[in-house]
């Protein structure tokens, strides 16, 4: 079992950061050729996906979507800082993302990769990756 945490700097209030290529170091590092592989952002304003890296325009899509469903603006927010709409889109996206692991690789589909999803950026954040053998 390893246990690693990566920082990452985000550059825009939204954004999705590929970090597919962090996550298959960590699994390298770690040895285990067989088990499950699990990614994890412990912010309530930013989470993990897994979709499509072979487009970009899929990402701003989703990003545009994102916008429209939960408008940074609304008469009716009360949270006090004014980032409503970033936790709605962090708890639509949710925190963390399991992919099982076989013979040392991460099996995702062939346009999947791993996204760290900002939605309060830019920031300095970290996430946990933790790779189990089984």
């Amino acid at each position: 079992m390893m246990l690693k945490k990566i920082s990452l700097s985000t550059q825009s209030r939204d954004e999705m950061k590929d970090v597919t290529m962090e996550v298959k170091q960590v699994v390298k590092e770690s040895g285990i050729q067989q088990g499950v592989v699990y990614v994890y952002c412990a912010h309530t304003t930013a989470g993990i996906t897994i979709n499509e890296n072979a487009d970009l325009d899929v990402k701003s899509d989703m990003l545009m979507r994102w916008d429209e469903v939960y408008p940074w603006n609304h008469a009716k927010y009360q949270h006090a800082e004014g980032n409503t709409a970033s936790h709605l889109k962090a708890s639509t996206v949710g925190a963390s993302q399991t992919i099982i692991l076989e013979k040392g690789e991460l099996i995702l589909g062939t346009w999947q990769g791993i996204y760290f999803c900002e939605f309060d950026g830019p920031r300095n954040r970290n996430m946990f990756v933790k790779v189990m053998e089984g």
